[in-house]
């Protein structure tokens, strides 16, 4: 999209007043959504947009600009604006290194290249799926999204990088009615992949959902009090993504907002438990070939024989803590600063089975995932509702329950964990923080929680 020779250019005139980094972000991004409602297909939505950001860092501050598209006046004009906010010495930034090329995901069959009828046909399969699933099914609606985001990075240390980044996601959700009781079930299928993603039995996705649904009209109110806690694989994994990732982000760390400052090393979990972020998950949502700042990803494991072992950097606070950046500068587009963020983040699989986490438990709650929840990074406590949930009575799972909600604190919830089984799944997501929102994957194999609060809303 942009020469190496025009990146020199406005590098060198970022740097015209001084600055210790100088770096160029180049972003083009297409895409495509599809919903089905009312068993009617909306008309697709559909874009394009493509631009550039120059930021100039000086100690702890930075200075940022960007442009919508790529004139090459224009971005000249960006990078003399954003020099003009520096006083010091011009610097020379350094030659621009050749970008090493990164082994791309397979994409087997690129989202663009499939006719839109094939896509909304696939829309119309999941709905007459979720239909079949029961009488008691009173709405489904479907969507399909798919995004392209080509991107090029470079800086005046002399990284130049690029990455071609293809998602698609499908997801189902679907109303069940009963005698005035409404429950709602939710389902998605996404990757870091082409189109073979979600053509492959996309019915599962609508019948998933409906089942969930379905299932949930039979719900008693869940039980109130600490309890014993069985969570999900998949979606289950948000609350590690909640209760001790975000507090592992090392502009968090740097702000001492967040519990775990000056934990590093020290045992916060079971010393079997092993947890990891991980950019560099083949197809998996939350993954690229580099971050937003051209740092290659990688798998970053947090939480090794239950001691905290790294937090998660961007390239300024690698810096200012004199450690390679982690691959874990994201943001949400070439308008925005990138900011450590999560990637893939999951605990690793254990030893045991799901049911060998569910029989060896007399009473509790089967969390199989959640729906919103709040946490509070600087002292790690938090509150997740359940979106499905099921009793635990005599080692076997029972009721389905509504209306409850786990509350407690990440660090005791990590010490708590006394069982995880070996089935990892990891879901899709996004995460919102600092007025941004990126792709990020959750997930985790069933994992057993010896003591959590429960709210419910049974007497």
């Amino acid at each position: 999209m942009i020469a190496p020779e025009l990146a020199d250019d406005l590098l060198g005139r970022a740097l015209a007043r001084g600055g210790d980094l100088a770096e160029l972000y180049v972003e083009e991004r297409t895409g495509l959504a599809l919903t089905l409602d009312d068993r009617r297909v909306e008309r697709p939505q559909s874009g394009r947009e493509i631009g550039a950001s120059v930021r100039v860092v000086v100690g702890d501050s930075t200075y940022f600009g960007h442009v919508d598209g790529l004139g090459e006046e224009d971005l000249r004009r960006v990078a003399d604006s954003v020099s003009q906010a520096v006083a010091g010495e011009r610097r020379r930034p350094a030659a621009l290194k050749a970008a090493e090329p990164r082994e791309a995901y397979e994409i087997a069959q690129r989202p663009e290249d499939i006719a839109a009828a094939d896509k909304a046909q696939i829309l119309h399969a999941c709905d007459e799926a979720a239909r079949a699933a029961g009488s008691e099914v009173a709405q489904v609606s479907v969507s399909y999204v798919e995004n392209r985001r080509r991107v090029q990075v470079f800086n005046s240390d002399g990284v130049a990088a690029a990455d071609d980044r293809t998602r698609v996601r499908l997801g189902a959700q679907v109303v069940a009615r009963r005698d005035g009781t409404v429950e709602t079930g939710h389902e998605t299928r996404g990757g870091h992949a082409g189109f073979e993603l979600v053509s492959a039995n996309p019915e599962e996705v609508a019948e998933k959902a409906a089942r969930k649904a379905l299932t949930m009209l039979d719900a008693v109110d869940a039980p109130t009090g600490r309890m014993t806690v069985v969570v999900g694989n998949g979606f289950g994994g948000v609350l590690l993504h909640e209760a001790v990732g975000h507090g592992l982000e090392a502009d968090a760390i740097h702000k001492r907002a967040s519990v775990y400052a000056g934990k590093l090393d020290e045992l916060v979990a079971p010393e079997f438990l092993v947890a990891y972020d991980s950019g560099a998950e083949a197809g998996e949502w939350g993954s690229d070939g580099i971050d937003d700042e051209g740092t290659p990803t990688q798998r970053t494991t947090i939480i090794e024989n239950g001691r905290l072992t790294s937090y998660l950097y961007d390239l300024l606070r690698a810096r200012k803590d004199g450690v390679p950046s982690t691959g874990n500068g994201r943001r949400e587009s070439f308008r925005h600063l990138p900011i450590p963020r999560m990637t893939n983040t999951y605990f690793a699989n254990g030893n045991a089975t799901p049911e060998d986490l569910i029989e060896g438990t007399e009473y509790g709650l089967y969390a199989v995932s959640f729906g919103g929840g709040q946490v509070e990074p600087a002292t790690g406590d938090f509150v997740f509702g359940l979106s499905e949930g099921y009793l635990i009575e005599n080692g076997k799972v029972t009721k389905p329950v509504r209306g409850a909600t786990l509350i407690g604190n990440g660090l005791e919830a990590l010490k708590l964990i006394d069982g995880v089984a070996a089935d990892l799944s990891i879901a899709t997501g996004f995460c919102g923080k600092g007025g941004q929102r990126v792709p990020a994957g959750v997930g985790q194999p069933h994992v057993r929680i010896q003591s959590l609060t429960v709210g419910g809303t049974a007497a």
